[in-house]
């Protein structure tokens, strides 16, 4: 995500490197080199030229402490107004009422089914609150079989009427079971078209009359850049809708509409969302976004995103067990559970300052874990317990049983040896410093 933009940016900062100073030659230069940038990213004109012309202004404006250097100033100022043409502060959805009612509107292809699974999981999970999602897409005919077994796959109930073609009776009728169940929120799943057109404005407008939503949110693939902003504007012009999703973020994805959609638009980005995973749904905080634009990571939601997956009691026996030294191939086995959960391998290390830059090209397989899985499931139990007893002829068959070879068993067994003394040497370290703590 935004990978282009940002070593486009970063040769746009160097301009300044070595400068003593922030005039208005090195500064012209600068904005010049980062509007290529931004149009580069399929930003549009208007926009680019608001916001380097907003740049321009204030770096002209300041007035450069000596310990700090103009291209850092630079990086400061373009930090600030990224964060701010993408609307400031993170907006959190509108969930009152009785039930709340989520309106889900986009263009097929868009993930608008998928997203409508996510927000289900994540008001259910983040929030407690029991969700009913209604099948209104009677336009798709697989639309209401996807979002069955997406349902089902999160354990939320999905509102269906077989036969029945009007998604405005569908809608009413789900919202009456909602009230008569004591459900909090009810997402409302439309149909959608290939593009914004008359019959798409009519039946959406209708649906939003019919049903009062409390929050209406409308879905664009973030792949399609410009023509993401325009669409989303159309339907605002018709709908006004009350936030945007940005979906398919981990695909190619040059940030054109994710940098433009507040300022065309005027509606907030609430939420982006990326692969196929249920999990992997985040709400949009412009702040961090630009933190990994400019290459400073996105340390916040990776902490937040390990939180997520924390389980306080299992740390606390993990914690026991490393201090006695009794970590086993079980234990090692669930932590990488923890980790795929969290999602996107790649996505992950890129929000560590500076991985982003350094992983640009190369290629980590989010199967990464696949091998090491079967190998471990390979084992019997007890082996797993006591990885001690694994001797030649039980590798050779680990290594049949999982379809890995015996030097890949091997090297898995001497990792494992290795990493529980790097885990064993970092918890007497840290129990060293408590004592001595405690000895003061």
């Amino acid at each position: 995500m935004f990978e282009n933009l940002s070593e486009r940016l970063e040769r746009s900062f160097k301009i300044l490197k070595g400068e003593g100073k922030i005039t208005e030659i090195n500064v012209a230069e600068t904005v010049k080199d980062i509007r290529r940038a931004l149009l580069d990213a399929d930003v549009s004109y208007k926009v680019a030229k608001e916001f380097c012309d907003r740049v321009k202004t204030k770096a002209l404006g300041q007035n450069v402490l000596t310990a700090v250097k103009p291209q850092q100033m630079m990086v400061k100022i373009v930090h600030d107004e990224l964060a701010d043409f993408m609307g400031s502060d993170s907006q959190d959805i509108n969930l009152k009422g009785s039930p709340a009612v989520v309106l889900v509107a986009g263009l097929n292809g868009s993930g608008k089914t998928t997203f409508s699974g996510k927000l289900a999981l994540h008001i259910k999970s983040k929030k407690g609150m029991k969700v009913l999602l209604a099948a209104c897409d009677t336009f798709r005919p697989a639309a209401i079989e996807q979002l069955k077994v997406l349902g089902e796959q999160i354990q939320v109930p999905v509102y269906t009427e077989e036969g029945e073609k009007d998604p405005i009776r569908i809608a009413r009728n789900a919202i009456a079971k909602a009230k008569s169940e004591g459900v909090s929120v009810v997402i409302v799943d439309t149909a959608g078209r290939l593009a914004v057109d008359q019959q798409l404005m009519d039946e959406i407008s209708a649906l939003h009359d019919a049903v009062r939503p409390t929050e209406t949110l409308f879905v664009v693939d973030a792949m399609t850049g410009q023509e993401a902003v325009e669409t989303a504007k159309a339907l605002n012009d018709r709908l006004d809708f009350d936030g945007v999703v940005l979906t398919k973020m981990d695909g190619d994805t040059r940030g054109g509409a994710a940098l433009s959609i507040k300022a065309v638009v005027g509606k907030p980005i609430k939420f982006v969302s990326s692969g196929e995973k249920m999990e992997a749904l985040d709400i949009f905080y412009p702040a961090r976004i630009a933190d990994r634009i400019l290459g400073m990571g996105d340390v916040v939601s990776l902490v937040e995103k390990a939180q997520e997956q924390f389980d306080e009691k299992q740390a606390r026996e993990l914690k026991k067990k490393l201090a006695r030294d009794q970590f086993t191939l079980q234990d090692f086995y669930n932590q990488i559970q923890q980790i795929k959960k969290m999602g996107n391998i790649k996505d992950l290390a890129g929000m560590i300052p500076g991985m982003g830059k350094a992983l640009k090209d190369v290629d980590i397989d989010n199967n990464a874990f696949k091998g090491t899985e079967a190998i471990i499931l390979s084992m019997t139990p007890y082996e797993r317990e006591h990885p001690e007893v694994i001797n030649g002829s039980r590798r050779k068959r680990i290594a049949d049983g999982s379809g890995t070879s015996l030097p890949e068993v091997n090297k898995l067994l001497k990792q494992f040896e290795g990493t529980r003394k790097v885990m064993k040497t970092a918890m007497t370290g840290n129990l060293m410093q408590r004592m001595k703590g405690f000895r003061r």
